[in-house]
């Protein structure tokens, strides 16, 4: 397997003399990228002490199968605050992460708690409870936090048992394939975890 960096790097090399990167789209790339690692770090322990302003934006990913599937997210830092029944709200619909709904897209038809979730990008709402959540996919995924939030436009609603983890100070999700036609989207934070099964159709 050829590293990561060196193929960056061959990347780079094959552009043709005057050729102009896309500024926005690599800025926003590396911003993620540098993100994740900082977030990363400070999860496994790496960084003691998460010193990190705001909530940056992070990416998950994964192939299921031949199904490509990509989560955006803010992710913020526990900082010895009072998560759960303090900063988000029992009871209420969450961005299930900072600043803008975290979105979620499938490249191919998907089936999620026995419906079917066609092609496209959609935005992941949750409802926390101490007992359980309602896990939330939702047409608009281009939201400012749940401000514009409309049940109406609920793909799919369907509950979710919170998992005590270990605890893990910035927000993370992941993306995992299980077989060829299922994967499962794992949520952890502070020490809260829970997973959200998808099959692919």
């Amino acid at each position: 397997m050829i590293p990561a960096l060196v193929l960056v790097l061959a990347a780079a090399a094959c552009k043709q003399p005057g050729e102009q990167p896309d500024d926005h789209s690599q800025h926003n790339k590396s911003t993620a990228m540098a993100s994740s690692g900082y977030a990363d770090s400070v999860n496994s322990g790496l960084i003691a002490t998460d010193t990190l302003k705001g909530s940056p934006r992070r990416m998950a990913m994964a192939n299921v199968g031949s199904c490509h599937v990509h989560m955006e997210y803010g992710s913020p830092g526990v900082k010895n605050r009072t998560i759960w029944g303090g900063l988000v709200a029992y009871g209420q619909v969450w961005a299930t992460g900072a600043h803008k709904a975290t979105s979620i897209s499938f490249a191919c038809d998907v089936e999620v708690g026995g419906q079917k979730v066609p092609a496209g990008k959609y935005a992941l709402f949750t409802i926390p409870d101490s007992a359980s959540w309602t896990v939330i996919i939702n047409k608009r995924w281009d939201q400012h936090l749940a401000d514009d939030y409309n049940a109406a436009e609920d793909v799919v609603r369907l509950q979710a048992t919170p998992q005590a983890h270990a605890t893990t100070q910035r927000l993370s999700f992941a993306v995992k394939e299980i077989k060829n036609d299922a994967g499962e989207v794992i949520f952890s934070w502070e020490k809260v975890s829970f997973t959200l099964p998808f099959r692919v159709l």
